[in-house]
């Protein structure tokens, strides 16, 4: 059976190419690597590139971004894939920094349909889901490009996403904290199970996470990958001019810190290091180019605030794990200005979260940081109502400062309003969008469609 375009006409540009692999699978999640694995051998997708594989609850698109930054600097032509992306598919698969074109990548999705769908020899269509045919894309357009090297980012868990199909010459979990319970368990035990299943037999085993479950430490041996735990055989000591790269415990060098905020992200930066350390061999890459990929580094999404709006911070935290680095870091902002000021500084928070994700938990964490919650639905078939949003913060904030909206550029535009109407009184209030890519997605495209508005002016 065959359901595709070989019968009518292929898409004719990206956006109904993603419209139409959207639509290929009655789900929008299937765990299992043998579906793509078929594909990929009809694509002949035997990549002789390295591959640096990086799973893991949070943290990961970080590393990756560290990761192909260090590898830039060092003179190599990187490959990175990453998800879920902000703004535009393209962010997802780029080469040297440079996000693929949409040309370039609707000519990978044809060449994936076309080896989905089969030879006469090869028999019938297999399906895929969107972020597979994703996955096959990607790693294709990084052998038309000739990378040296691609980092590849885990979309869910580890042992059956599709990045796990293809493999490692190096393996990387940032950490392991709950989310997706009802696809990877409810437990730290069973989700750290599923994302130990990148590591493979005697290749690096690299784990960010202080206190890793058992099983991931117990699947590692089982498989007898060469795991390095964070505190244990790498990590980092922060000093006063940066932070040095620890080896087992020994002082190996000097960074700067990194310019992407909050100190976990030196864990990640750790991580990222030590990668590049286990493939010196392969790949050599000098202390000076880790040290101008630290400086340089940045990630939308990832408590980025862009110069155009100083006010304005995005973070894509939408678990507990990931709220505990934001709260981290806007209680580090207010401390830093109430030495610079007698005025307080207020969080005006636009706020919505995925109706699958601890939305409470998230809440509790951030309840000393957010002063204002200007809360609106995220149009998703995953969305949570507003009602709902409104009664788990009330639930752990009876007394919270709440205004409602029908939509997110609503609810940004209204806390815009406000910190302009209380600048003489409170001008470093700032507003902090967060819950959800969703969130920060559709607040960052509302500001690009209002280029011309006094929104756009520091």
């Amino acid at each position: 059976m065959s359901n595709g375009f070989l019968q009518a006409a292929p898409p004719k540009d990206l956006s109904a190419w993603l419209t139409y692999i959207e639509q290929l699978h009655p789900s929008a999640i299937e765990m299992g690597l043998g579906r793509v694995k078929t594909v990929a051998e009809r694509l002949a997708l035997n990549p002789s590139f390295k591959i640096i594989t990086v799973a893991g609850t949070n943290g990961k698109g970080s590393t990756c971004t560290m990761l192909s930054q260090i590898y830039q600097h060092a003179g190599y032509r990187v490959g990175c894939y990453t998800s879920p992306h902000i703004l535009r598919y393209n962010e997802r698969v780029q080469v040297n920094g440079q996000e693929a074109t949409d040309a370039s990548l609707c000519a990978a999705f044809a060449a994936v349909e076309q080896a989905r769908q089969g030879a006469i020899n090869q028999g019938h269509a297999i399906s895929l889901t969107y972020f597979e045919i994703g996955t096959l894309a990607a790693v294709w357009h990084f052998m038309q490009t000739g990378v040296d090297v691609a980092v590849l980012e885990i979309g869910l868990g580890g042992r059956l996403d599709a990045v796990n199909a293809f493999e490692p010459d190096c393996t990387i979990v940032t950490n392991v904290d709950l989310d997706h319970q009802d696809l990877l368990g409810d437990t730290r035990e069973l989700i750290g199970y599923e994302k130990a299943g990148v590591y493979r037999p005697s290749i690096p085993a690299i784990c960010g996470d202080i206190n890793p479950p058992s099983t991931l430490i117990g699947y590692a041996k089982e498989v007898k990958a060469d795991l390095k735990r964070v505190q244990h055989e790498f990590g980092y000591e922060l000093v006063e001019s940066g932070w040095y790269y620890l080896s087992n415990h020994e002082r190996m060098f000097h960074l700067p810190i990194p310019a992407l905020k909050g100190q976990y992200q030196l864990t990640n930066a750790a991580c990222a290091v030590t990668a590049v350390m286990a493939l010196q061999s392969v790949l050599p890459v000098a202390q000076e180019s880790i040290a101008k990929a630290m400086q340089e580094v940045k990630l939308m999404g990832r408590f980025y605030a862009d110069a155009r709006f100083p006010w304005l911070i995005l973070d894509v935290a939408h678990n507990p794990h990931a709220a505990l680095a934001l709260a981290e870091n806007l209680k580090a902002l207010k401390s830093a200005n109430s030495h610079n000021s007698v005025e307080a500084v207020r969080v005006l928070s636009v706020f919505s979260m995925l109706a699958d994700k601890d939305i409470k938990g998230v809440v509790e964490i951030l309840k000393e940081q957010v002063d204002v919650w200007y809360v609106a639905p995220i149009k998703h078939t995953r969305g949570t109502s507003v009602a709902t949003l409104v009664a788990a913060i009330h639930e752990v904030i009876p007394d919270a400062l709440i205004k409602t909206f029908e939509t997110l550029a609503d609810a940004y535009m209204q806390a815009y309003l406000d910190r302009e109407s209380c600048k003489e009184q409170h001008g470093n209030d700032k507003i902090v969008a967060f819950g959800s890519f969703f969130t920060v997605s559709t607040v960052m495209q509302y500001l690009n469609e209002h280029v011309n508005t006094p929104l756009r002016k520091q």
